[in-house]
């Protein structure tokens, strides 16, 4: 009779300590977002579902956030997040490092590349593929 009252509330303090650790950090599942929340995050719609709880809770701070955005920060956060959510699971790997990379920099390092990225974008796009080592656009034909 004991054990199976020790087991009964083993068993309960097992279920209460997963429920009460999981409720605090429990993220929600797409269906669970407002209808704001979902408009902000649509990019991430197909896969959200499939996020890791600190992604999730990242995300759920952007859209928490966006309403305070001028609309073009807004415009900047939605280009990313589609960006991101055209990523293969590989480049973003790739990105997070490089991001951490740069972080990592003193900041007058940072402020360099942040300079050379800005001449690098106001170059024709001629430019761009040439320092990109890629072939030039082909000029499309007349053909009578």
């Amino acid at each position: 009779m004991a054990g199976k009252y020790l087991a009964a509330l083993i068993v309960a303090a097992a279920f209460w300590t997963a429920t009460a650790c999981a409720a605090p950090g429990a993220e929600p599942q797409w269906a669970q977002l407002s209808a704001e929340q979902q408009k902000i995050l649509a990019p991430l719609a197909g896969e959200w579902d499939t996020l890791r709880p600190w992604q999730r809770e990242k995300m759920l701070e952007i859209a928490r956030d966006y309403p305070k955005m001028n609309p073009q920060q807004q415009q900047r956060v939605q280009q990313r997040l589609d960006r991101w959510s055209r990523m293969t699971p590989y480049e973003r790997e790739n990105a997070r490092k490089k991001y951490e990379e740069f972080k990592s920099l003193p900041p007058e390092k940072q402020e360099e590349l942040r300079r050379k990225w800005r001449e690098y974008q106001s170059l024709p796009e001629s430019e761009r593929r040439k320092l990109r080592g890629e072939a030039p656009e082909p000029v499309p034909e007349n053909n009578p």
